[in-house]
């Protein structure tokens, strides 16, 4: 009976064992691979603007009326769908008469509240336009 047992008990070690060991070895094959870093690095890419749209429960045009709402007699200069510190925001660029430089506001895609309102210069916005057409290249 103890013969038996002790058997039994052999096989399931040697067996978890090699499992072990497979599994370990299957992960570093994998890791060793440059399919794995590829894959990894197309993750990464740019969400495409039909993808975000998919995603943003408010339309455009309900995140423009709230950003116009916090900027009363402006007129929406550009507008963006982006991702912004892991937020899906529409960004809108609002200029206001008699006052230099440009409004942001950024309306939250998914519930439609102002997250942020802040006033750029145009030599903030020109800064802003640059770094910008650098991530671009960058990707």
């Amino acid at each position: 009976m103890f013969k038996v047992i002790a058997l039994a008990v052999a096989i399931a070690a040697t067996t978890s064992v090699a499992g072990a060991q497979a599994t370990s070895t299957v992960s570093k094959s994998t890791v060793k691979t440059g399919t794995v870093a590829k894959r990894h690095r197309t993750m990464k890419k740019e969400e495409s603007q039909a993808a975000l749209q998919k995603e943003a429960k408010i339309s455009e045009e309900t995140a423009r009326a709230t950003a116009l709402k916090e900027v009363p007699n402006g007129t929406v200069k550009s507008s963006e769908l982006e991702r912004e510190k892991g937020k899906l925001i529409y960004s809108f660029d609002i200029s206001v008469p008699g006052k230099k430089g440009i409004e942001e506001i950024n309306v939250n895609a998914i519930d439609g509240s102002v997250i942020n309102r802040e006033h750029e210069s145009a030599k903030t916005e020109k800064k802003e336009a640059v770094k910008e057409a650098k991530e671009k290249k960058t990707k």
